[in-house]
C-alpha cells in the first residue's frame, strides 16, 4: 500500500512489550542497541554505527552516525535529551540526509499498572520531507519506521520465553 508523503510527516507507534520497564529502558536508551533490534536488513550496523564526536550511551547530547543500506546516506543523529525516572528519551537528526530535512523522535518505556512484568512502548516521530527529495527513497525510510515497533515488540517477546 503506497504512503501518502506529506512534506511534515508525523508518526506515532505504541505497542505492550513482554518485558518490564527497566530491562526495556535497559536497551532502547542505547541508540546502538536499538538500531539492531529495529534494522530489518536496511541498515548496515554491524560496520556503520558508531557513535561520534565523543558520544556514548551515557553521554547526552551524544551523536552517532549510520548508514542506510538503500541509497548509502549517511544519517547523523544525536541523542537530544533523556529522563531517566520518566524513561523517555529525544532524538534529532543533525543534518538532512536522503531526502529528509529534518527528524524528531522520542521513545518512551511507561509501567502498566496492573501488570509490571510487562510495559507500554511509544515510538513518536516527525520527519520534514526536502521539496526535492526523491519520494521513493522517503517513501521506503517511512516504510521501514512504520513496522520498527514491531520490531521492538518482537525483540522482547522473544527474550520472554
Amino acid at each position: 500500500m503506497p504512503i501518502h508523503i506529506q512534506r511534515k510527516h508525523t508518526m506515532y507507534h505504541s505497542t505492550i512489550l513482554e518485558a518490564d520497564p527497566d530491562t526495556v529502558w535497559a536497551t532502547v536508551r542505547d541508540a546502538m542497541q536499538i538500531l539492531e533490534i529495529v534494522s530489518p536488513g536496511d541498515l548496515d550496523i554491524h560496520t556503520d554505527v558508531t557513535w561520534t564526536e565523543g558520544g556514548s550511551v551515557d553521554t547526552v547530547p551524544a551523536r552517532y552516525d549510520f548508514k542506510l543500506t538503500l541509497n548509502g546516506g549517511l544519517v547523523q543523529q544525536e541523542i537530544a535529551a533523556r529522563d531517566e525516572i520518566n524513561k523517555t528519551q529525544s532524538y534529532r537528526a543533525v543534518a538532512p540526509t536522503s531526502g529528509v530535512q529534518s527528524y524528531e523522535a522520542t521513545i518512551r518505556v511507561r509501567h502498566i499498572t496492573n501488570d509490571p512484568a510487562r510495559s507500554f512502548f511509544e515510538w513518536s516521530r516527525i520527519l520534514e520531507i526536502a521539496e526535492d527529495a526523491d519520494l521513493n527513497v522517503v517513501e521506503a525510510i517511512i516504510d521501514v519506521m512504520e513496522k520498527q515497533t514491531d520490531a521492538v515488540r518482537d525483540h522482547f517477546a522473544k527474550t520472554a520465553k
